[in-house]
């Protein structure tokens, strides 16, 4: 099947970019379905020209799209050049880096092993490392499992980066953690986004479950759901589909591709995905842990995590978090809009930026993936603009 494509100069900003295609996908199989939603015809044309105008204000070189909801992919589209040299056209299945998005992933699979009574969530963390400890901890105030899920255990972002050539490959878990593991702050004193702290997360659900934490997710993750194009390592043929990251230089008026990179927090978001593999994950999300008849986390678990934790660190998130509203729930930024929940994550790595939203009450969502730098601020306005079009749309 072939689809016309416009090509544009990406060196133009002023120029519009239009959709290299609008497919819509079927949320478990990720095949093209014979009809097209009816709604799709209204949102592209709503939504296009938000897209053209994110690309340019953003300066990203392409972005791909999908819109649910209830169990459905409403929308799903490509826009611009996923790799501008090659002026390779960017579409619902091209690949990019999800970044920590994937945090909501690893959650579910500790919660997981919360409802096998492995721990509970008020545990002091340290009472369940044997190999190690973290290290600076106040006795008054240990880290519990709590506080590793709101990003107000003390402990440091971290990243530790590798270039994705070199031959130094990221040591293993309990290494990494039994030479990193150390509070940089008092727990429970202000929100430090911290990668290490869902390292360790990814530690303790091999530590209960006794497999492998990329075999884990695989096994009750990714397969539950038919996400069969997100991988911790792209199979050749997600690499041929995979997004170029790319910096823009303001002087030069062009866009430079950036390194590659792998790095020892790698259970924090170092894993490659598709916006349908995506949009599975978002549907599984507004069906509360549940997805085609499977539940993945009970409708306890579900309700833990989508509710607010500390309010008294909420406005320590207000820069970009959709609105002043935002809390952590567990991993989830929650944020109420019309007097309805909001949950949403992003994922940043340089040269790849994603946002994901999804509304509870109206069980519409929206996930975009780009291989723009550090384009948040552009991804959440157009967000918001994406369930409005979403909610007309679909009335």
């Amino acid at each position: 099947m072939i689809f016309p494509i416009k090509r544009f100069n990406l060196k133009k900003p002023a120029e519009k970019v239009w959709p290299v295609l609008i497919l819509v996908f079927s949320a478990l199989s990720g095949s093209v379905v014979a009809a097209q939603d009816p709604a799709a015809d209204l949102l592209a044309a709503k939504l296009t020209p938000e897209v053209q105008k994110m690309l340019n204000s953003g300066k990203i070189p392409s972005a791909a799209l999908a819109l649910v909801k209830d169990d459905r992919i409403v929308w799903s589209a490509g826009f611009g050049y996923s790799n501008v040299w090659a002026k390779t056209p960017a579409g619902p299945d091209t690949v990019y880096l999800i970044g920590s998005i994937f945090k909501t992933v690893s959650t579910y699979a500790l919660l997981q092993q919360m409802e096998l009574g492995k721990f509970r969530l008020d545990d002091k963390v340290n009472d369940y490392l044997t190999d190690f400890k973290i290290r600076g901890e106040r006795s008054s105030r240990p880290v519990t499992f709590r506080h590793l899920l709101t990003h107000t255990s003390g402990l440091p972002t971290d990243f530790g980066p590798h270039p994705i050539w070199s031959e130094e490959a990221p040591p293993a878990l309990d290494e990494y953690l039994a030479k990193s593991l150390r509070l940089q702050r008092p727990t429970l004193t202000r929100v430090i986004y911290s990668n290490i702290a869902y390292t360790l997360i990814a530690y303790l659900v091999e530590k209960m479950s006794g497999l492998p934490f990329k075999t884990y997710i695989q096994d009750q993750i990714f397969k539950p759901l038919g996400q069969r194009n997100t991988a911790f390592e792209p199979r050749p043929d997600m690499v041929e589909r995979l997004a170029i990251p790319y910096m823009y230089n303001r002087w030069s008026r062009k866009y430079a591709a950036v390194e590659l990179k792998k790095a020892d927090v790698w259970p924090a978001g170092m894993v490659y995905g598709t916006v349908q593999d995506l949009a599975a994950w978002l549907i599984l999300n507004l069906n509360r842990g549940e997805f085609k008849g499977s539940r993945l986390i009970s409708e306890a678990s579900f309700r833990l995590m989508m509710t607010r934790q500390y309010e008294q660190f909420n406005q320590q998130l207000v820069g970009g978090w959709l609105n002043k509203t935002s809390c952590y729930g567990l991993t989830w930024c929650l944020s109420e809009l019309n007097g309805e929940t909001l949950f949403a994550h992003s994922g940043s790595i340089n040269g790849y930026t994603g946002f994901l939203v999804g509304n509870l009450d109206r069980k519409t969502g929206f996930v975009v993936l780009t291989n723009g730098h550090q384009a948040h601020a552009h991804l959440y306005k157009l967000a918001l603009k994406a369930l409005d079009a979403l909610e007309t749309a679909t009335r």
